[in-house]
């Protein structure tokens, strides 16, 4: 009968079984993931339909302690992730494996004859590789490639006045060189080295071949699909539907064992769910979120009973913890820190730096322990590094300095912030902008709250600049980092605009007011300017390196010059601490801040600023509103209009820029400007179009373009 008790029961009872049946997670690697976070709403609206590197591995953490989880599967892609990124999925699915998961790897083709390297990389992670019988499986091996520019700028009429310190700060051979130095191709020849080394111990490890044999079928390769399988690097041959239907199959055999969805009726259970990781892991996002979690959270927030004999000042407060650079900035003033030269030295000290820095904040107290409601505080620093706040409707990201030390200003004067960390993906750009990070980040721990630095898929020059503010350092085995140096000058443009039958004139007020112009090359005294900046950049970046990183000047020179590192190789230098992903460096902030190690750590992103936030001006750069990064105007510049219609029939801009990596030193020339605030980068009034063409011009801490790993 219809509606009886009975049924009501048995509607009840069938609900509640939909609500515990098992769940197959899937991960889509077909292409990059998001790294950090959007800074514009526009941009934001656009990403939200893409998962993040953080919802992917904290959903697949979120999984390993979920019964109703036991079963993953990935559709795997040479999709350009770069090798960093990788081995921070790769790290999350080592952890769901050992909590009792079970993985599967599906590709179409590990690149169609050849390029699928990093995606086999990626695959060995998994418990079960498929491969469709079509499909190739191109463990090629690690190569990059670097162009050389300098016949085409010839041709072009284009000439280049740049220098750089040191031998290994290579962006500027790219433009000046026609085949790679010697110190070029070191470099380089190491970064491929290490990670083939770190390829080729992974697909031993996990394929029970000894390194020998992957190197030898590497060499062997491309080859074709059953040639993989008989060789023991894939597991089965099958279409996509063959391995999903075994994915499922598998899935059910897993709930009958838990009982997880199983049908005390007999009815057979409820069918497995299959779910992306991210909309799994934003399901149990809102789910704790729900009004009975709150009410639980509001209780938990009451204040900690003082003890008989205990004032409410007795109760403990935040303390950093110790280890490299692990002391506050109060305890090491930057006036005394060993330079590599006197120079360098006085230059360290009369910039004040962490010295000035000893007293922290006035107006921050470090807060009381409440381990019951504490968190750790996540602030992304990703692209360039440039000064203010100001981002570019679908310009891509940027480390934007006031936006950053907004965020750590509004993390110290949070008492429920227990520790921070700094997620940087960053090829670095503005030396000052670099300079204030760090500082904040230093003002910051002297609040006696420790911060960790986690480097993403690049954190080098700029971005290896802000980093030294930080407790520790954590980097994946491939992220790319070091790259201390600078290099900056101009593109001089004359005879490629007299080809097109374009003329300017300039009047000017003093004796270097043109010295960045595009148009006319460096005078003698403009020259030894440029050599002065490059000299003293380059002295403090080195000193503060010393400083942070606890060697002498002499070792910091020996590890700087310019020279880009893998993460494996910095942290056997020492410019690292520790080996691993965001998820690592979020555990090292939870246990340094001495937060109950039984709990999974509270992640706060800062900020998180609501649509009024975005939309409002803040009142003062101390708010919380002050932290999201405004949009800025695009290039509307009055008088230039018609010429950048001429010019942008030269594509040929847009190729060139996005292989040189050009930087250069000098602000907007003739009060024309990129953005609000940006940096001109030397292209002077051509500096709207060189950012249209793709032209990097953040500043002269950028790290030299490297390729990809593929």
């Amino acid at each position: 009968m219809v509606g009886t008790p009975r049924q009501a029961v048995a509607d009840i009872q069938r609900f509640a079984r939909r609500r515990a049946a098992p769940i197959i997670l899937e991960l889509d690697l077909t292409s990059d993931l998001v790294e950090g976070v959007p800074a514009d709403p526009l941009t934001a609206a656009v990403a939200h339909r893409r998962p993040s590197l953080r919802e992917v591995v904290d959903g697949l953490r979120r999984a390993a302690r979920d019964d109703r989880a036991k079963v993953l599967v990935a559709h795997i892609a040479a999709g350009g992730m770069p090798l960093a990124r990788v081995q921070e999925v790769r790290d999350a699915v080592a952890e769901f494996r050992a909590s009792g998961g079970v993985t599967f790897a599906y590709a179409d083709t590990f690149g169609e004859f050849g390029g699928g390297t990093v995606a086999y990389y990626l695959a060995c992670a998994f418990d079960e590789i498929w491969l469709a019988p079509p499909g190739d499986l191109g463990l090629t091996g690690v190569a990059m490639e670097t162009p050389f520019l300098r016949e085409a700028l010839d041709r072009l009429g284009v000439s280049v006045e740049i220098g750089q310190r040191h031998e290994y700060k290579n962006a500027v051979n790219t433009l000046v060189e026609r085949d790679f130095t010697p110190a070029h191709r070191e470099a380089l020849g190491r970064i491929v080295d290490s990670c083939a080394e770190q390829v080729v111990a992974e697909v031993s490890a996990r394929r029970g071949l000894s390194p020998d044999q992957v190197r030898r079928m590497i060499d062997d390769a491309p080859m074709s699909g059953r040639a993989a399988l008989e060789a023991g690097l894939v597991d089965r041959i099958g279409y996509r539907d063959e391995a999903y239907d075994q994915v499922r199959t598998r899935a059910r055999e897993l709930a009958g064992t838990s009982g997880v969805g199983s049908d005390a009726d007999g009815d057979g259970g409820v069918e497995p769910t299959l779910m992306y990781v991210w909309a799994y892991r934003r399901a149990e996002v809102r789910r704790e979120a729900s009004p009975v979690r709150r009410a639980r959270g509001l209780a938990a927030a009451l204040p900690l009973p003082v003890l008989p004999g205990q004032s409410g000042s007795d109760r403990p407060r935040w303390r950093s913890g110790t280890g490299p650079a692990a002391t506050p900035a109060a305890a090491t003033p930057e006036a005394v820190a060993v330079a590599a030269t006197e120079k360098a030295a006085a230059a360290a000290a009369a910039d004040g730096g962490a010295g000035a820095a000893a007293g922290g904040d006035p107006n921050v107290v470090p807060p009381e322990i409440d381990p019951r409601t504490s968190v750790v505080a996540l602030v992304h620093g990703t692209g360039p590094v440039v000064l203010g706040s100001a981002a570019l409707p679908f310009g891509g990201p940027v480390l934007a300095a006031d936006a950053v030390t907004a965020a750590f200003r509004a993390a110290a004067r949070d008492s429920s912030v227990a520790a921070a960390v700094f997620r940087v993906d960053s090829p670095g750009g503005s030396y000052v902008a670099s300079d204030v990070v760090r500082r904040e980040i230093e003002r910051f721990r002297a609040t006696g709250r420790p911060v960790i630095v986690s480097m993403g898929a690049v954190a080098a020059s700029g971005g290896y600049f802000v980093a030294l503010g930080g407790d520790l350092i954590v980097a994946n085995p491939g992220t790319l980092t070091g790259s201390i140096g600078v290099f900056g000058g101009k593109q001089v443009v004359r005879d490629l605009l007299g080809k097109v039958g374009i003329g300017f004139g300039a009047v000017a007020a003093g004796e270097n007011a043109l010295m960045m112009s595009p148009r006319q090359s460096f005078t003698e005294a403009e020259r030894a300017k440029l050599e002065e900046f490059l000299d003293r950049v380059y002295a403090d970046f080195v000193a503060k390196v010393a400083q942070a990183r606890r060697m002498s000047p002499a070792e910091a020179h020996e590890l700087a010059r310019g020279r880009v590192w893998t993460g494996a190789d910095a942290h056997r230098h020492g410019l690292v601490d520790e080996l691993g992903g965001l998820a690592h460096a979020i555990d090292l902030a939870w246990a340094r801040a001495g937060l109950p190690a039984e709990e999974t750590p509270r992640v706060r992103l800062t900020p998180k600023p609501s649509v009024l936030d975005r939309l409002r001006t803040p009142k003062s750069s101390e708010e919380p509103g002050a932290a999201a990064a405004r949009t800025a105007a695009s290039f509307g510049v009055p008088g230039i209009r018609g010429v950048l219609g001429v010019l942008t029939a030269f594509d040929v801009f847009g190729g060139l820029g996005a292989l040189a990596g050009l930087g250069a030193v000098g602000g907007a020339h003739g009060g024309l400007s990129v953005g609000s605030d940006g940096f001109a980068g030397g292209w002077g009034a051509l500096a709207p179009l060189a950012a249209r063409a793709g032209l990097p011009v953040h500043g002269p801490l950028l790290m030299p373009p490297v390729g990809l790993v593929r």
